[in-house]
């Protein structure tokens, strides 16, 4: 079973600041890590690989300093990982990652199954998963908690929703999007580490993978960020004095004025 894993290197802390010009994160200095969401999603497919055989090979899209997480998840269990790497691709919004990671996967074809993370936590638009099925005309299971069955021409899982779980049977090739329900993350192994260090990593530019200019990047993307700001907290408070019946008939003037009653 051949097994395609998406991969996205997010900020690892909460303290991030905006750039005021160009609306984006500012990312110097600050160390960045495997999204959350996706060790679940290379951990299953690590996992399949381990009961089926075949070849999980981990991708991601960004800049050259994402290889660092590529070989982290070689470190993991992948066997083999790819970095889409090109300025061309900058900028771009959900549309234009999936139309890029979809070229990426047919590249690699065969390809039973493609993982994804539920969303990313600095995104947290959880939309690259279905758009990417969307594109490589393919079904999509979200929110999957549990592989229940799997071969070579269906999988059967469970996806939580609001009240529970659904059991959805699907066709393959297909993709999915995973929570942190279906497993617990392993930690690098002596061995691992030691392939990670000395993999070959390739980079795909949009060249190589023959995208459409009109397609990738800013350009290609039908969404952009035209501001990025943290809301300001205005706290006010005010101390009635006087008699018990005073402070109320003053809290209740107070609420008519603000038209909270």
């Amino acid at each position: 079973m051949n097994i395609v894993v998406c991969l996205k290197q997010v900020p690892g802390t909460t303290k991030v600041e905006i750039d005021p010009k160009t609306n984006t994160l500012v990312r110097q200095g600050i160390k960045n890590v495997v999204n959350p969401f996706d060790a679940y999603a290379l951990e299953e497919g690590v996992r399949l690989r381990e009961r089926f055989g075949g070849k999980v090979t981990a991708i991601s899209m960004g800049p050259p300093q994402a290889e660092e997480m590529l070989r982290e998840a070689i470190s993991l269990g992948a066997d083999a990982a790819v970095l889409l790497s090109d300025r061309a691709f900058a900028g771009a919004d959900t549309l234009a990652t999936s139309y890029t990671i979809a070229l990426a996967v047919e590249k690699l074809k065969p390809c039973d199954l493609v993982i994804c993370g539920r969303q990313s936590i600095d995104g947290d638009t959880g939309q690259v998963a279905p758009e990417l099925a969307e594109v490589l005309g393919v079904p999509f299971v979200a929110y999957v908690s549990k592989i229940e069955e799997i071969n070579n021409q269906n999988m059967r899982v469970q996806r939580m929703v609001e009240d529970g779980h659904e059991v959805i049977e699907a066709p393959l090739p297909a993709v999915i999007s995973v929570t942190k329900e279906i497993n617990v993350p392993r930690l690098p192994s002596l061995r691992g580490l030691t392939k990670a260090k000395s993999a070959v990593i390739p980079v795909w530019t949009a060249g190589e993978l023959a995208a459409a200019q009109d397609r990738i990047g800013l350009t290609g993307s039908a969404t952009k960020v035209v501001k990025i700001f943290f809301p300001q907290r205005v706290r006010k408070g005010e101390v009635f004095q006087g008699e018990a019946s005073a402070q109320v008939a003053s809290l209740v003037e107070k609420l008519r004025e603000a038209k909270l009653i």
